[in-house]
């Protein structure tokens, strides 16, 4: 990366190697607007990143939809955001920062009194990866009820083997977009 200057107002104004006339110059090309305040901060109810207040109509069309969550729900979301298993990072790397399509995902995110692997918010989809607890009878159950709970709430939920990620990420992803575009 460019060597960059750290404005008062904690932009940076990058310099990028530029020719004129045969000599290799420095010519300020474009200026990236830094916070001060770790991003972590945005994730804070009633801030955003920066750490400047806001109010939820000011970003609704980004916002999940809230409905109370009980705070030993969201400490279990938080601490499952920090223990990811390999075919939910794999998944995640793939889906995050609107890499898919440009979809905006989220992770471990509390619906509805459960905790989602990956939500996606505008067509309302929720991306669930499975190990191979989830075969046997009880805990088949218990998804299927899950499942049509969320269903409820208007979200399609589409469930992958932590095998199906690991080996086939790609086809994983299709997957996602062919229903996505059935939604929409």
């Amino acid at each position: 990366m460019a060597p960059s200057l750290l404005n008062k107002d904690y932009s940076a104004v990058f310099a990028s190697p530029r020719e004129e006339s045969g000599n290799l110059t420095l010519g300020l090309t474009w200026r990236v607007r830094y916070s001060p305040i770790s991003p972590l901060v945005g994730e804070m109810s009633g801030r955003t990143e920066g750490g400047d207040l806001h109010s939820a109509a000011d970003n609704e069309e980004h916002d999940m939809p809230h409905a109370p969550v009980s705070p030993k729900l969201r400490t279990n979301a938080r601490r499952m955001r920090k223990a990811l298993t390999d075919a939910e990072l794999k998944l995640w790397n793939a889906l995050r920062a609107h890499r898919l399509m440009g979809l905006g995902f989220r992770r471990q995110v509390p619906i509805a009194g459960y905790v989602a692997d990956f939500a996606c918010p505008t067509p309302r989809l929720i991306v669930e990866v499975d190990g191979s607890q989830h075969g046997n009878d009880h805990d088949l159950a218990y998804d299927a009820a899950r499942t049509r709970r969320l269903q409820q709430d208007g979200w399609t939920v589409l469930r992958f083997w932590n095998d199906d990620v690991l080996t086939d990420i790609d086809n994983v992803c299709l997957h996602i977009l062919k229903i996505v575009g059935e939604a929409w």
